[in-house]
C-alpha cells in the first residue's frame, strides 16, 4: 500500500455536502463572512502584538521590527491566495490536511495534520500562560497560581482552557458569538493604541530605524542561532537587515491561525464565496492593526528600554498614561481569550477530519447529535492543553508554533499548482493570480523564514516529527479508509459470518 496514495477530490466533496455518513450527524452550516472573519482576527490578534512586538524589537530589530512585520504579513498573505483558492475549491474540515491528502497523498497529509495539531496546541497552551499573567496584573491576585514564573501549577490557565473548550464543544454559533464580542473589543483597543500613542511618539526613538549589525550575546549562538547563520558558517550577529528577518521569522507566530479559517468549511453556509473573504479579510486587518500598533510601539519609548513582559502597557506608563494601560491589559485579556477559544475549535476540526479518514480512530471523532459538533476529539484535546498550560513553561515555544505554520504553508502553496494540474476541471470561485509561479514564491518565501529559525527549534520539530512518523505507520497507514477501499478492491468481498458480504475487519 503506497504512503503517497490520494484521496480522491469526490469523496472529500461528498463529505463536505452531506449532513452526515451512514446516517450519523454531520457538522452544522451555521456561519457566515463575518462570523469567519471574527474568527481569523480572534485567533490572530493576539500574543504577537501583545508581546512579541517588544521581545524582537529590544532583542533583534530595534524600531525595524515594523519591516519585520510587514515582511511576515506579505508572506502571510502569500499563502493566504493559496489557502482561499484551495479552501474555495475544495470547502472541508481539515484545511490543508485535506488538500494534501487529495493532492500529494496521504503521508504528506498526515505531516501536515500532526504539525497542525502542535501548531495550535502549543499556540493555545502557550497563550493561556499569558492570559494568566494579565488576570493576574489586572486583579493582583497570587502569582503562585497564576504568574508564568514562580508557579507549580498555573491554575488560571487551566481554568480557561477548560471553560473555553466547554464553549467550543456546545456550538460553533455559540463560539462564534463570543469570537466576535471579544474581537470587537480587542480591535477597538489596538485602534485606539494607535491613535493615544500617535501623540508620545517621538522622532529620535526611530532613530536608527534599523540598528547597526552587533555580535550576538552568550544566548544566540550554538544551537539557538538561526538555521541560515549555523549553514553558511556566519558569525551569529543580532540587528542589521539579518536581525530583521530573524525578527520575521518569530513574528510570523503572530499571524499564525488565520488558517483557522479553512477548517471551518463544512459549516460555512456559502463557503465557496464567504471562505476566500474571511482569509484574506482576517489578514488585511490584522497586518495593519500589526505595523500601526508596533509602529507607535518603539516611537514611544527607545527600543533599549522597552518592558519584554508587557510592552504596549508598559510603554503607556511611561509616558505618564498610566489609564491607557489599563485598557491595553484589558484588550490583552479579551485579545488572548478568542485566541485560545479558536485554537480549540480548530484543533477539533482538525482531529474531526484526521479521525474520519481513519487515520486515527474513527471513534474518536464522533459528532455529537445536538450540538454539531466533534466532542470526542474535542474534549480529550482540550484537556490535553489544559495539562500543558497547567504544568509547562511554555513561552519559549512561539518559535516551535512557527515553523508549524511555515511547514504547512509550503505544503499548500504547492498543492495549489499540483491541484490544477491534476483536476483543470474543478471549479475554483477563487482563484491565486499569477499561478504557478505565486504560489512558488510563497512556498520559498515561507521556507526562507523557516531557515531564519533556531537550530534548536528545528531539533525540536524534528522529534515531534517523528513520533508522528511512529504513529502513522504503527496504526494509520493500514487501519484507515483508503487502505481498507484497497483491501477490499484486491480480495474482494468477504462473507462474514451471517453470511453476508462485508469489508475485511
Amino acid at each position: 500500500m503506497s504512503v503517497l496514495r490520494t484521496k480522491p477530490i469526490r469523496d472529500v466533496l461528498a463529505q463536505g455536502e452531506a449532513d452526515g455518513e451512514d446516517g450519523r450527524p454531520g457538522l452544522r452550516r451555521r456561519l457566515g463572512a463575518t462570523d469567519l472573519m471574527g474568527f481569523g482576527i480572534g485567533i490572530v490578534i493576539g500574543t504577537g502584538i501583545f508581546t512579541l512586538t517588544g521581545i524582537e524589537a529590544k532583542n533583534h530589530a530595534g524600531p525595524g521590527v515594523v519591516i519585520s512585520f510587514a515582511i511576515a504579513g506579505v508572506v502571510a498573505l502569500l499563502a493566504a491566495l493559496c489557502y482561499a483558492e484551495l479552501a474555495s475549491s475544495v470547502p472541508t474540515a481539515g484545511s490543508a490536511y485535506t488538500y494534501a491528502y487529495a493532492t500529494m497523498g496521504e503521508i504528506v497529509a498526515w505531516i501536515i495534520g500532526w504539525d497542525l495539531l502542535l501548531e495550535f496546541a502549543l499556540g493555545s497552551a502557550v497563550v493561556a500562560r499569558g492570559w494568566s499573567g494579565y488576570l493576574a496584573e489586572l486583579f493582583d491576585l497570587p502569582s503562585a497560581w497564576f504568574a508564568e514564573e514562580g508557579s507549580v501549577v498555573n491554575l488560571g490557565a487551566i481554568a480557561i482552557v477548560l471553560i473555553l473548550g466547554a464553549v467550543g464543544i456546545v456550538g460553533i454559533r455559540e463560539s462564534a458569538r463570543v469570537t466576535n464580542l471579544l474581537v470587537l473589543v480587542k480591535v477597538a483597543i489596538c485602534v485606539f493604541i494607535v491613535v493615544a500613542g500617535a501623540f508620545f511618539v517621538k522622532a529620535a526613538n526611530l532613530s536608527p530605524f534599523i540598528p547597526t549589525t552587533e555580535p550576538a550575546g552568550g544566548g544566540e549562538d550554538g544551537i539557538r542561532q538561526p538555521v541560515t547563520q549555523a549553514l553558511f558558517g556566519l558569525e551569529p550577529s543580532v540587528f542589521g537587515f539579518a536581525g530583521v528577518l530573524t525578527a520575521a521569522a518569530v513574528v510570523f507566530f503572530a499571524y499564525t491561525g488565520f488558517e483557522a479559517v479553512a477548517n471551518l468549511g463544512e459549516e460555512t453556509r456559502k463557503p465557496r464565496r464567504d471562505l476566500p473573504l474571511g482569509l484574506l479579510g482576517t489578514l488585511g486587518v490584522s497586518t495593519v492593526l500589526y505595523i500601526g500598533v508596533s509602529l507607535v510601539l518603539v516611537g514611544m519609548v527607545r527600543y533599549t528600554d522597552i518592558d519584554e513582559g508587557a510592552p504596549i502597557a508598559s510603554a503607556f506608563e511611561a509616558v505618564g498614561a498610566g489609564w491607557a494601560a489599563i485598557l491595553v491589559s484589558i484588550a490583552a485579556v479579551a485579545g488572548l481569550t478568542s485566541v485560545i477559544l479558536v485554537d480549540l475549535v480548530a484543533m477539533g476540526r482538525i482531529g474531526f477530519a484526521i479521525g474520519r479518514d481513519g487515520l486515527i480512530p474513527p471513534s474518536i471523532a464522533k459528532v455529537h447529535p445536538r450540538w454539531g459538533t466533534p466532542y470526542r476529539i474535542s474534549a480529550i484535546m482540550t484537556v490535553g492543553v489544559a495539562l500543558l498550560a497547567g504544568f509547562l513553561p511554555l513561552s519559549a515555544l512561539a518559535d516551535l508554533v512557527s515553523i508549524g505554520a511555515l511547514c504547512a504553508f509550503v505544503l499548500v502553496s504547492i498543492a495549489v499548482p499540483i491541484l490544477r494540474r491534476r483536476r483543470p476541471e474543478l471549479e475554483r470561485p477563487f482563484k491565486v493570480p499569477f499561478s504557478p509561479v505565486l504560489p512558488i514564491v510563497s512556498a520559498l518565501a515561507c521556507l526562507y523564514l523557516m531557515l531564519n529559525l533556531s537550530v534548536e527549534t528545528w531539533l525540536r520539530f524534528l522529534a515531534w516529527m517523528l513520533l508522528g512518523a511512529i504513529i502513522y505507520f504503527g496504526y494509520g497507514h493500514r487501519r484507515n479508509r483508503l487502505a481498507r477501499r484497497e483491501q477490499i478492491d484486491k480480495e474482494g468481498p468477504l462473507l462474514n459470518a451471517s453470511g453476508r458480504a462485508g469489508a475485511p475487519s
